[in-house]
């Protein structure tokens, strides 16, 4: 029973819908729908409608929902904590790393408005501009940047870091950026974290570089096959190599020490023939 006398019937009806939803899906994220433009987001609706449900509401009413679903769904409780910036949530039985892949896949890059919080650190690479000298060397030395000419141009003589992640942008900063051309922003959803099974899996771990992870994989197949062949352990990848390495260096040995057997007779014989040439090269003929 949802104890929330002092909450008006539209709203409790709000947190049983999200109570339902928590029940009826095994996957639920943490959404920030913080800068999201509309037209966006009505594109995403379109695109995710057939997979995924996402309601947005006040804080305080999702976090009422979530624990009360909790006492059903055990460890709901610690998605809590992820509802950062303008929080919704999102339900699916979608896998949760395809569905982050596929939320990544529709973001836009956008410039830092100012009184808006980076996303990340914000770093202004190191190269030429086409500034021609002026004021703008002083404006980006008050940004942190550090600036020089180069040609008759300004250049940007190292690496700069001109905000870390959360700092609320400055007006001269977001003008900066936006005339260096540095987009720091993600448009799009922002999946901070899912929770399956009791388990919470935050962005960091939903983010995986598919060719990396398939590279990994591949090297420590290689690895392991390596080590079975080197210590000798039969499995059904290394027997047949291992029997054939096995009678390959067998038939060397057999060579070298001319052991007659049948498997290496031809050998033999061609070893014979040849030491025998070479035995007559060193008699003169008479």
């Amino acid at each position: 029973m949802i104890k929330t006398t002092k909450i008006p019937e539209a709203k409790k009806n709000v947190i049983k819908e999200y109570i339902r939803l928590a029940k009826e899906y095994p996957i639920i994220g943490a959404v920030n729908m913080q800068n999201l433009p509309t037209k966006q987001l009505q594109n995403m609706r379109a695109q995710l409608r057939e997979t995924v449900v996402l309601k947005m509401s006040k804080r305080r009413l999702i976090k009422i929902a979530i624990e009360e679903a909790a006492k059903e769904k055990k460890g709901l409780e610690k998605i809590i904590p992820y509802l950062k910036g303008m929080p919704a949530l999102l339900f699916t039985k979608k896998n949760p790393f395809t569905l982050y892949k596929t939320l990544s896949k529709n973001k836009s890059s956008a410039p830092i408005k100012a009184g808006q919080t980076a996303p990340n650190d914000i770093i202004v690479p190191a190269g030429p501009t086409g500034f021609a000298p002026g004021p703008i060397i002083g404006q980006l030395g008050q940004a942190g940047i550090a600036a020089g000419i180069d040609g008759g141009k300004v250049v940007i003589k190292k690496d700069s870091q001109v905000a870390k992640e959360g700092d609320v942008i400055s007006p001269d900063l977001a003008g900066i950026l936006a005339r260096l051309g540095i987009e720091p922003m993600e448009i799009g959803l922002d999946l901070v974290a899912t929770f399956e099974d009791g388990n919470i899996l935050t962005k960091d771990v939903l983010a995986i570089d598919e060719d990396e992870y398939l590279n990994n994989i591949t090297n420590a197949h290689r690895w392991a096959f390596n080590l079975s062949m080197e210590a000798g352990i039969l499995t059904d990848q290394t027997t047949g190599p291992m029997i054939t390495k096995a009678f390959r260096d067998a038939k060397a040995l057999a060579v070298s020490q001319n052991i007659c057997a049948d498997g290496v007779m031809p050998e033999l014989l061609s070893k014979a023939h040849g030491q025998m040439l070479s035995v007559k090269a060193l008699v003169p003929d008479n």
